[in-house]
């Protein structure tokens, strides 16, 4: 099984408010950087969006190691998600984009690790870089 590096991050213009997510994903000496926007959305859904959307690029089964600076995803993968599923998602913020991460992570095996944003991590930095200047198309699209 491949052992591949997610690395990711969201960010919002106002919480809710246009939302970008930016990722950076390794594969030994090979990269692959994404991103994308919504109109209307919050910090977390955007940071979520970011770990899902690079595991839909993944084109087989993967060894995952998502690097993340939100607390909520790397706990809500680690720690919550299991209890969530029990409870059937009640009460639980954003079910839909957990549901959906199920499905896209089900082929591989995930683990999360939580980094300090805006500490000079390299990679942590970029995706930041990514997430708000996607961010920043969708306030411009809001806004014509």
């Amino acid at each position: 099984m491949k052992r591949v590096t997610l690395f990711c991050d969201g960010s919002s213009l106002g919480n809710p408010g246009p939302g970008g997510y930016g990722g950076i994903l390794r594969y030994g000496e090979h990269e692959k950087e994404y991103g994308g926007y919504e109109k209307d959305t919050t910090n977390n859904r955007m940071e979520l969006r970011a770990v899902i959307e690079g595991l839909r690029l993944l084109k087989e089964p993967c060894e995952v190691e998502i690097v993340s600076d939100s607390s909520y995803v790397v706990r809500g993968i680690n720690e919550w998600l299991d209890g969530w599923r029990k409870k059937e998602f009640k009460k639980v913020k954003n079910p839909d984009l957990w549901q959906e991460y199920i499905k896209v992570s089900k082929p591989h095996r995930v683990h999360a690790t939580w980094v300090r944003g805006h500490d000079g991590h390299k990679e942590n930095e970029r995706c930041d870089t990514i997430a708000k200047e996607q961010a920043e198309k969708a306030k411009a699209l809001r806004n014509a």
